[in-house]
């Protein structure tokens, strides 16, 4: 098999032949030739229908046309200035528009580097040190958010990674999804806390969804004791409808983090919020945030290309909703139970309830899940190859694809 050989060649060149963990497939990951719409088509000459979707921006499917023609165009023109372009103030003033939350924002090159630079704007913002994260909630591969999930109480940091200081991390504490009250309790005991920062829903390990009131309440606590609030909806955003998490529970944050879809696929990374917060950003204030790369002409284009077009087709996430409940009733009875679904992100947990949290989430069976992915592949699905990723739909899929999805997780299971 040429990924066999390919991947032999890598792991001499790339560390675990990977440039990103979860692509460490075993024994060896496909390499995929080309993508076009639903479907990905490997080296080795497989089709697959793609629920994976670069890890969810590309909610229109891969090389869409009107994306696919906006990037040529501006790559026409050049696509590296280190200036300012036009297309800055034009995704700038979508993003606004879509987010009554955002009134400025600020481009970066990835996910990553936007929650690290919310996570610096809170502390320069407030002058406090600590923050608050979800557990098993994921921000990023920087050093501050990089924690050992605990044991489903209030945990301080312990770092997640080789080569992170422990006295970093100890400025980071977590508390367990859907938990009011653990939440409240960490912040009475502590008043030097800057920022909460969590996915409102959490799709790096899921998608797990937030409890009646919840976000509300989040909102609330961390408004009555100064913590600002950062939503990370780097998944989430424009995935759930336009103005994502925070537009469909009504929860108004201090600082919002977005990415992959508002990106097109390219890389792209957001922060935004307050005017008042916003202005400490540098060069209008102190708080330094630089990139070679940021504002990316390219990466500026597929973005707006791709919000225009989800703008002009709104209806996409009424269908997309209704393409995962198609394959959520089509399931045994025995595991409609476990199967979470919110709009065009679902996945099956391998439990015999939906999770709550990421404790809950981890009590899954990972080898039954392993055998079921193995089946999957082999019928042509491409899935993400974790129980704690979460699967996503787009556009591009059709009726067929979903006959074809369902007809798969009944022969696997």
């Amino acid at each position: 098999m040429k990924s066999s050989e390919l991947f032999d060649t890598a792991k001499t060149l790339i560390p675990g032949g990977v440039s990103s963990p979860v692509r460490a497939i075993k024994p060896y990951p496909f390499y995929t030739k080309n993508a076009k719409g639903s479907r990905i088509y490997t080296e080795d000459g497989a089709e697959l229908i793609d629920c994976c979707l670069g890890y969810g921006p590309l909610i229109l499917g891969h090389c869409n046309p009107v994306v696919k023609a906006a990037i040529e165009e501006a790559a026409a023109a050049g696509w590296l200035f280190g200036t300012p372009t036009e297309k800055e103030i034009e995704l700038a003033k979508i993003i606004t528009g879509d987010h009554p939350s955002i009134d400025m924002c600020r481009f970066v090159s990835s996910g990553s580097e936007a929650t690290m630079a919310a996570i610096r704007l809170a502390r320069g913002y407030t002058g406090k040190k600590d923050i608050i994260k979800i557990e098993g909630g994921f921000h990023g591969a920087h050093d501050g958010v990089l924690i050992q999930a605990g044991s489903g109480a209030t945990t301080t940091g312990v770092p997640d990674s080789a080569g992170v200081i422990p006295e970093i991390v100890s400025h980071t504490a977590q508390v367990p999804y859907n938990d009011i009250e653990g939440l409240e309790g960490l912040i009475s005991k502590n008043n030097d806390i800057a920022a909460f920062i969590l996915e409102p829903v959490m799709g790096n390990i899921g998608p797990i969804l937030p409890e009646k009131d919840y976000l509300t309440e989040v909102r609330k606590i961390t408004a009555e004791n100064d913590v600002l609030l950062i939503l990370d909806e780097v998944i989430c955003g424009y995935r759930l409808g336009i103005g994502g998490a925070q537009v469909m529970y009504g929860v108004k944050p201090d600082i919002t983090t977005l990415g992959k879809i508002a990106g097109g696929g390219l890389p792209m990374g957001i922060f935004g919020g307050r005017r008042d917060i916003m202005e400490l950003v540098s060069p209008a204030g102190p708080v330094y945030q630089a990139g070679t790369f940021s504002g990316n002409p390219l990466s500026l284009s597929a973005g707006i290309a791709t919000l225009k077009h989800i703008h002009e087709n709104r209806d996409l996430y009424g269908r997309l909703d209704g393409l995962t409940k198609i394959i959520h009733e089509s399931l045994p009875a025995g595991y409609r139970d476990s199967f979470v679904r919110l709009g065009s992100m679902f996945k099956l947990f391998f439990r015999e309830s939906p999770p709550r949290n990421y404790i809950e989430a981890k009590q899954s069976d990972t080898e039954k899940f392993g055998r079921f992915w193995t089946g999957m592949l082999k019928e042509g699905i491409f899935i993400p190859p974790a129980q704690f990723e979460t699967n996503f739909l787009s556009s591009a899929h059709t009726g067929e694809d979903i006959e074809k999805i369902s007809e798969a997780y009944n022969r696997c299971l």
